[in-house]
Protein backbone atom coordinates (compact mmCIF):
# COMPACT_ATOMS: atom_id res chain seq x y z
CA UNK A 1 0.00 0.00 0.00
CA UNK A 2 1.32 3.45 -0.95
CA UNK A 3 2.47 5.89 1.71
CA UNK A 4 1.54 9.25 0.22
CA UNK A 5 2.66 12.75 1.12
CA UNK A 6 1.12 15.94 -0.23
CA UNK A 7 3.44 18.95 -0.19
CA UNK A 8 1.99 22.47 -0.18
CA UNK A 9 4.10 25.65 -0.15
CA UNK A 10 2.51 28.36 1.99
CA UNK A 11 3.07 32.10 1.91
CA UNK A 12 0.56 34.09 3.96
CA UNK A 13 -2.10 31.37 3.69
CA UNK A 14 -3.64 31.50 7.19
CA UNK A 15 -7.09 32.17 5.72
CA UNK A 16 -7.27 28.93 3.72
CA UNK A 17 -5.22 26.42 5.75
CA UNK A 18 -7.95 25.02 8.00
CA UNK A 19 -10.39 24.66 5.14
CA UNK A 20 -7.74 22.97 2.98
CA UNK A 21 -6.79 20.54 5.76
CA UNK A 22 -10.44 19.61 6.26
CA UNK A 23 -10.82 18.78 2.56
CA UNK A 24 -7.55 16.84 2.38
CA UNK A 25 -8.37 14.93 5.58
CA UNK A 26 -11.71 13.81 4.16
CA UNK A 27 -9.91 12.73 0.96
CA UNK A 28 -7.21 10.85 2.90
CA UNK A 29 -9.77 9.00 5.02
CA UNK A 30 -11.65 7.94 1.90
CA UNK A 31 -8.50 6.79 0.12
CA UNK A 32 -7.42 4.81 3.19
CA UNK A 33 -10.84 3.14 3.37
CA UNK A 34 -10.53 2.24 -0.33
CA UNK A 35 -7.07 0.75 0.25
CA UNK A 36 -5.31 3.29 -2.01
CA UNK A 37 -2.95 4.74 0.59
CA UNK A 38 -1.65 3.71 4.00
CA UNK A 39 -2.56 5.26 7.35
CA UNK A 40 1.00 6.62 7.59
CA UNK A 41 0.25 9.03 4.73
CA UNK A 42 0.59 12.72 5.48
CA UNK A 43 0.05 16.29 4.28
CA UNK A 44 3.15 18.50 4.54
CA UNK A 45 2.85 22.28 4.65
CA UNK A 46 5.97 24.35 3.93
CA UNK A 47 5.93 27.81 5.49
CA UNK A 48 7.89 30.03 3.11
CA UNK A 49 8.66 32.96 5.40
CA UNK A 50 5.04 34.03 5.83
CA UNK A 51 4.32 37.36 7.52
CA UNK A 52 0.96 36.33 8.96
CA UNK A 53 0.03 33.47 11.32
CA UNK A 54 0.59 30.71 8.78
CA UNK A 55 3.20 28.84 10.84
CA UNK A 56 1.18 29.18 14.05
CA UNK A 57 -1.85 27.70 12.26
CA UNK A 58 0.28 24.83 10.93
CA UNK A 59 1.46 24.15 14.49
CA UNK A 60 -2.12 24.08 15.74
CA UNK A 61 -3.22 21.77 12.94
CA UNK A 62 -0.25 19.46 13.59
CA UNK A 63 -1.38 19.11 17.22
CA UNK A 64 -4.98 18.44 16.17
CA UNK A 65 -4.63 16.30 13.05
CA UNK A 66 -2.47 13.17 12.76
CA UNK A 67 -1.96 13.70 9.02
CA UNK A 68 -0.48 17.21 9.28
CA UNK A 69 3.26 17.84 9.24
CA UNK A 70 5.08 21.14 8.83
CA UNK A 71 8.35 22.57 7.57
CA UNK A 72 9.30 26.10 8.58
CA UNK A 73 11.88 27.74 6.32
CA UNK A 74 14.20 30.32 7.86
CA UNK A 75 13.14 33.00 5.36
CA UNK A 76 11.19 33.49 2.16
CA UNK A 77 12.89 31.65 -0.72
CA UNK A 78 10.12 31.65 -3.32
CA UNK A 79 7.53 29.19 -4.57
CA UNK A 80 9.86 26.87 -6.52
CA UNK A 81 12.46 26.56 -3.76
CA UNK A 82 9.74 26.00 -1.14
CA UNK A 83 8.33 23.13 -3.23
CA UNK A 84 11.84 21.69 -3.55
CA UNK A 85 12.37 21.89 0.22
CA UNK A 86 9.09 20.07 0.83
CA UNK A 87 9.78 17.34 -1.74
CA UNK A 88 13.32 16.67 -0.59
CA UNK A 89 12.13 16.33 3.02
CA UNK A 90 8.99 14.31 2.28
CA UNK A 91 10.79 11.76 0.07
CA UNK A 92 12.29 10.33 3.26
CA UNK A 93 8.79 9.75 4.66
CA UNK A 94 6.73 8.55 1.69
CA UNK A 95 6.69 6.33 -1.42
CA UNK A 96 5.21 9.12 -3.55
CA UNK A 97 4.80 12.88 -3.17
CA UNK A 98 2.05 15.07 -4.64
CA UNK A 99 2.77 18.81 -4.82
CA UNK A 100 -0.31 21.02 -4.69
CA UNK A 101 -0.81 24.67 -3.72
CA UNK A 102 -2.28 25.30 -0.29
CA UNK A 103 -5.38 27.02 -1.69
CA UNK A 104 -6.43 23.70 -3.34
CA UNK A 105 -7.58 25.39 -6.53
CA UNK A 106 -6.31 22.28 -8.28
CA UNK A 107 -8.77 19.38 -8.31
CA UNK A 108 -7.95 17.16 -5.31
CA UNK A 109 -10.05 14.39 -6.89
CA UNK A 110 -7.11 13.99 -9.27
CA UNK A 111 -4.97 12.67 -6.40
CA UNK A 112 -6.60 9.19 -6.29
CA UNK A 113 -6.14 9.00 -10.08
CA UNK A 114 -2.48 9.96 -9.65
CA UNK A 115 -1.96 7.23 -7.05
CA UNK A 116 -3.57 4.64 -9.35
CA UNK A 117 -1.34 5.77 -12.23
CA UNK A 118 1.67 5.45 -9.89
CA UNK A 119 0.66 1.90 -8.99
CA UNK A 120 0.47 1.15 -12.73
CA UNK A 121 4.18 1.96 -13.00
CA UNK A 122 4.31 5.71 -13.69
CA UNK A 123 6.98 7.56 -11.71
CA UNK A 124 5.63 11.01 -12.61
CA UNK A 125 1.99 12.01 -13.06
CA UNK A 126 1.25 15.55 -14.25
CA UNK A 127 -1.95 17.43 -13.49
CA UNK A 128 -2.85 19.19 -16.75
CA UNK A 129 -5.37 22.04 -16.64
CA UNK A 130 -8.32 21.36 -18.96
CA UNK A 131 -10.48 24.23 -17.69
CA UNK A 132 -9.65 27.69 -16.30
CA UNK A 133 -13.21 28.98 -15.92
CA UNK A 134 -12.59 29.84 -12.26
CA UNK A 135 -9.55 31.99 -13.08
CA UNK A 136 -9.90 35.76 -13.66
CA UNK A 137 -9.67 36.86 -17.29
CA UNK A 138 -6.23 38.46 -16.82
CA UNK A 139 -4.82 35.28 -15.29
CA UNK A 140 -6.19 33.20 -18.16
CA UNK A 141 -4.58 35.47 -20.73
CA UNK A 142 -1.23 35.68 -18.95
CA UNK A 143 -1.15 31.92 -18.37
CA UNK A 144 -1.74 31.15 -22.05
CA UNK A 145 0.88 33.73 -23.04
CA UNK A 146 3.25 32.15 -20.51
CA UNK A 147 3.02 28.67 -22.06
CA UNK A 148 3.16 29.92 -25.66
CA UNK A 149 6.23 32.04 -24.88
CA UNK A 150 8.00 29.04 -23.38
CA UNK A 151 7.20 26.91 -26.41
CA UNK A 152 8.38 29.61 -28.82
CA UNK A 153 11.66 29.94 -26.96
CA UNK A 154 12.30 26.18 -27.06
CA UNK A 155 11.61 25.30 -23.42
CA UNK A 156 10.36 21.70 -23.19
CA UNK A 157 7.55 21.43 -20.65
CA UNK A 158 4.08 19.92 -20.29
CA UNK A 159 1.56 22.37 -21.76
CA UNK A 160 -0.93 23.77 -19.21
CA UNK A 161 0.84 22.01 -16.34
CA UNK A 162 1.91 24.09 -13.34
CA UNK A 163 3.23 22.41 -10.19
CA UNK A 164 0.43 19.93 -9.44
CA UNK A 165 2.08 16.54 -9.91
CA UNK A 166 2.92 13.21 -8.32
CA UNK A 167 6.52 12.01 -8.17
CA UNK A 168 7.78 8.67 -6.92
CA UNK A 169 10.63 8.40 -4.43
CA UNK A 170 12.84 7.18 -7.29
CA UNK A 171 12.02 10.26 -9.38
CA UNK A 172 12.70 12.53 -6.39
CA UNK A 173 16.05 10.84 -5.77
CA UNK A 174 16.97 11.56 -9.40
CA UNK A 175 15.73 15.16 -9.08
CA UNK A 176 18.04 15.64 -6.08
CA UNK A 177 21.02 15.09 -8.40
CA UNK A 178 20.19 18.34 -10.22
CA UNK A 179 22.12 21.07 -8.42
CA UNK A 180 20.64 24.06 -10.20
CA UNK A 181 19.93 27.20 -8.19
CA UNK A 182 17.71 28.95 -10.72
CA UNK A 183 14.93 26.43 -10.22
CA UNK A 184 12.25 25.97 -12.83
CA UNK A 185 10.66 22.66 -11.92
CA UNK A 186 8.21 22.62 -14.84
CA UNK A 187 11.15 22.41 -17.22
CA UNK A 188 13.50 20.39 -15.00
CA UNK A 189 11.28 17.44 -14.07
CA UNK A 190 10.46 16.38 -17.67
CA UNK A 191 14.21 15.96 -18.19
CA UNK A 192 14.30 13.08 -15.68
CA UNK A 193 12.87 10.83 -18.39
CA UNK A 194 11.07 8.22 -16.29
CA UNK A 195 7.69 6.79 -17.30
CA UNK A 196 4.99 9.41 -16.92
CA UNK A 197 1.37 10.20 -17.70
CA UNK A 198 -1.18 12.97 -17.16
CA UNK A 199 -4.55 13.47 -15.46
CA UNK A 200 -7.11 16.19 -16.23
CA UNK A 201 -7.19 19.04 -13.72
CA UNK A 202 -10.17 21.42 -13.45
CA UNK A 203 -9.33 24.63 -11.58
CA UNK A 204 -11.77 25.86 -8.92
CA UNK A 205 -12.11 29.22 -7.17
CA UNK A 206 -10.09 30.04 -4.06
CA UNK A 207 -11.92 29.53 -0.76
CA UNK A 208 -10.47 32.75 0.65
CA UNK A 209 -7.64 35.24 0.18
CA UNK A 210 -5.86 36.19 -3.00
CA UNK A 211 -3.44 34.34 -5.25
CA UNK A 212 0.19 35.06 -4.37
CA UNK A 213 1.25 34.48 -7.99
CA UNK A 214 1.18 38.04 -9.29
CA UNK A 215 1.82 39.03 -12.91
CA UNK A 216 5.31 40.16 -11.94
CA UNK A 217 6.14 36.81 -10.34
CA UNK A 218 4.80 34.94 -13.36
CA UNK A 219 6.95 37.03 -15.71
CA UNK A 220 10.03 36.40 -13.55
CA UNK A 221 9.26 32.68 -13.55
CA UNK A 222 8.90 32.70 -17.35
CA UNK A 223 12.19 34.57 -17.77
CA UNK A 224 13.93 32.17 -15.39
CA UNK A 225 12.55 29.16 -17.27
CA UNK A 226 13.59 30.51 -20.66
CA UNK A 227 17.13 31.47 -19.65
CA UNK A 228 17.64 28.25 -17.67
CA UNK A 229 16.56 25.90 -20.47
CA UNK A 230 17.01 27.69 -23.79
CA UNK A 231 19.66 29.71 -25.64
CA UNK A 232 17.21 30.62 -28.39
CA UNK A 233 17.05 34.31 -27.33
CA UNK A 234 20.77 34.56 -28.13
CA UNK A 235 20.17 33.20 -31.64
CA UNK A 236 17.27 35.63 -32.06
CA UNK A 237 19.65 38.49 -31.21
CA UNK A 238 22.13 37.15 -33.77
CA UNK A 239 19.47 37.03 -36.50
CA UNK A 240 18.16 40.50 -35.65
CA UNK A 241 21.76 41.74 -35.80
CA UNK A 242 22.07 40.42 -39.37
CA UNK A 243 18.77 42.14 -40.24
CA UNK A 244 20.13 45.43 -38.87
CA UNK A 245 23.25 45.05 -41.02
CA UNK A 246 21.05 44.62 -44.10
CA UNK A 247 18.99 47.69 -43.13
CA UNK A 248 22.18 49.67 -42.54
CA UNK A 249 23.48 48.63 -46.00
CA UNK A 250 20.22 49.73 -47.66
CA UNK A 251 20.30 53.07 -45.81
CA UNK A 252 23.92 53.50 -46.95
CA UNK A 253 22.90 52.89 -50.55
CA UNK A 254 20.10 55.45 -50.23
CA UNK A 255 22.47 58.01 -48.67
CA UNK A 256 24.95 57.49 -51.52
CA UNK A 257 22.15 57.90 -54.07
CA UNK A 258 20.91 61.10 -52.36
CA UNK A 259 24.43 62.52 -52.25
CA UNK A 260 25.05 61.85 -55.95
CA UNK A 261 21.79 63.41 -57.07
CA UNK A 262 21.75 66.30 -54.63
CA UNK A 263 18.85 65.24 -52.41
CA UNK A 264 20.77 65.49 -49.13
CA UNK A 265 19.13 67.79 -46.57
CA UNK A 266 20.71 69.04 -43.32
CA UNK A 267 19.44 67.27 -40.15
CA UNK A 268 18.18 64.28 -42.01
CA UNK A 269 15.56 62.67 -39.74
CA UNK A 270 16.36 59.12 -40.81
CA UNK A 271 19.81 59.46 -39.19
CA UNK A 272 18.22 60.03 -35.80
CA UNK A 273 15.75 57.21 -36.38
CA UNK A 274 18.53 54.78 -37.22
CA UNK A 275 20.54 55.82 -34.15
CA UNK A 276 17.58 55.21 -31.84
CA UNK A 277 16.73 51.96 -33.59
CA UNK A 278 20.22 50.51 -33.34
CA UNK A 279 20.72 51.93 -29.84
CA UNK A 280 17.52 50.29 -28.62
CA UNK A 281 18.53 46.96 -30.11
CA UNK A 282 22.00 47.15 -28.53
CA UNK A 283 20.55 47.91 -25.10
CA UNK A 284 18.04 45.04 -25.43
CA UNK A 285 20.84 42.69 -26.47
CA UNK A 286 22.99 43.69 -23.52
CA UNK A 287 20.02 43.08 -21.22
CA UNK A 288 19.40 39.55 -22.54
CA UNK A 289 23.09 38.62 -22.43
CA UNK A 290 23.33 40.15 -18.95
CA UNK A 291 20.46 37.93 -17.80
CA UNK A 292 22.36 34.83 -18.89
CA UNK A 293 25.52 36.09 -17.17
CA UNK A 294 23.47 36.72 -14.02
CA UNK A 295 22.19 33.14 -14.12
CA UNK A 296 25.77 31.87 -14.41
CA UNK A 297 26.82 34.12 -11.51
CA UNK A 298 24.10 32.68 -9.28
CA UNK A 299 24.96 29.08 -10.19
CA UNK A 300 28.70 29.55 -9.63
CA UNK A 301 28.20 30.88 -6.10
CA UNK A 302 26.47 27.62 -5.18
CA UNK A 303 24.55 29.00 -2.21
CA UNK A 304 21.94 26.77 -0.49
CA UNK A 305 18.44 26.90 -1.97
CA UNK A 306 16.85 27.10 1.48
CA UNK A 307 17.42 26.66 5.21
CA UNK A 308 14.97 24.61 7.28
CA UNK A 309 14.41 26.19 10.66
CA UNK A 310 11.99 23.65 12.13
CA UNK A 311 10.23 20.42 11.15
CA UNK A 312 7.00 19.09 12.65
CA UNK A 313 6.93 15.36 11.94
Amino acid sequence: MVTLATVSPCYNEEEVLRHSVERLTALFERMIAEGLISRESMMVFVNDGSRDRTWEVIRELHAENRFVRGINLAHNVGHQNAIMAGMMTAREWADAVVTIDADLQDDIECIPKMVKAFEEGNDIVYGVKVSREADPLMKKLTAQTFYRLQSTMGVESVYNHADFRLMSKRALDMLSDYKEHNLYLRGLIPQIGLKHTTVDDVISERFAGKSKYTLGKMLRLALNGITAFSVRPLFIIYNIGILFLIIAFLIGCYVAYSFLFGYVEPGWASLIISIYLVGGFVLMSIGIIGTYIGQIYTEVKGRPLYHVQEILS
